[in-house]
């Protein structure tokens, strides 16, 4: 067993032993290597994971690790354990979803001005399904709560770090309200 093989053996038992993401810099210091040497183990974890038919991954979530079962398995497992079937989010709690994700980190009354609805219970509701995370208090009048998106919503919508998300629509490519209206006028 090479070295890295080795170090990737120890990098797998602590993420599996963790479960949760466990953040690079811990592992690095857990495990006494490099940043480079643990990308490295990583690397080598995931060819492993790609050429055996293994029932898990290792997700890179911003600046954690961890091991999780493949999405292709993910209902046995849910079966095994019996563990409820997810609900699908509203399309309120998408679009607070949203907002928090391209302008994060934000407060209710932020997403609230944006969405011109009160939005605290869906945030609240967020939060309690680890979507969406208290950030810290803004230092402005009031000390308002600052939220954020979670490791759990990078890896429940695919995605290693949120600089992953797409793109915004330029404006131009955007329907204006007045061009809606110009649009019903024409019909």
């Amino acid at each position: 067993m090479t070295d890295n093989e080795n170090l990737a053996a120890k990098l797998e038992a602590v993420l599996f032993a963790g479960g949760d993401p466990i953040e690079k810099l811990k592992l690095c210091a857990a495990l006494m290597v490099s940043q480079e040497e643990l990308e490295n183990a990583a690397d080598c974890l995931n060819e492993k994971y790609r050429k055996e038919d293994s029932g898990i991954e290792l997700l890179r979530l911003e600046k954690s690790l961890q091991l999780a079962v493949k999405k292709e398995f993910s209902d046995s497992v849910k079966t095994a354990l019996e563990i409820k079937k997810n609900m699908a989010l509203s399309p309120a709690a998408m679009e607070v979803l949203t907002i928090v994700a391209y302008n994060q980190p934000v407060t209710k009354s932020f997403v609230e001005h944006v969405r011109g609805v009160d939005s605290s219970s869906v945030v609240n509701s967020l939060v309690e399904k680890d979507l969406l995370c208290e950030k810290g208090r803004l230092n402005l009048p009031g000390r308002p709560v600052a939220y954020a998106t979670t490791d759990n919503f990078l890896r429940s919508f695919g995605l290693e770090s949120i600089r992953d998300l797409p793109d915004l629509p330029e404006k131009k490519e955007q329907l204006s309200f007045d061009d809606m209206l110009a649009d019903e006028e024409k019909e």
